[in-house]
């Protein structure tokens, strides 16, 4: 029995001790062109729906931030390693209606930057210099 107690204690201290592994992601979209548009656009974002921001807590995304210059907009998500993006997007939706209404309704103001495929809005950005002061 003492043995039990003891090996379920180094468990659960190797399981505090274990810091999860995080991924950076980029994606880039342009808003359809118009004032109007984008002034929408953020105005939806300056009161996310709280179904949708459960939906990314649920799906296990652990940040994600935007930015833009002037109509492109550049979206940095962070999610444990080796995430799949796509089941994590699946399950967000699937948490509640409204998370998949949020997406269509977005969509109808985004576009695809040059170069993206027909139908593509968000586009993954590939990094290509990495300075680090140490």
């Amino acid at each position: 029995m003492r043995w039990m107690i003891v090996l379920f204690s180094v468990i659960v201290f190797a399981a505090c001790g274990t810091k999860e592994r995080l991924e950076e992601k980029v994606f880039v979209v342009n808003i359809a062109p118009g004032a109007d548009s984008l002034r929408q656009y953020l105005h939806y974002h300056e009161a996310v729906w709280p179904e949708v921001e459960q939906g990314f807590k649920k799906a296990g995304y652990r940040r994600i931030r935007m930015f833009r210059s002037q109509h492109t907009l550049v979206m940095v998500i962070t999610v444990p390693e080796g995430a799949d993006l796509g089941e994590m997007g699946k399950k967000a939706e699937a948490s509640d209606p409204r998370c998949a209404e949020w997406n269509r309704l977005m969509a109808g103001y985004q576009r695809g930057v040059e170069g993206s495929l027909p139908g593509q809005t968000w586009t993954e950005a590939s990094p290509f210099y990495d300075f680090e002061n140490k």
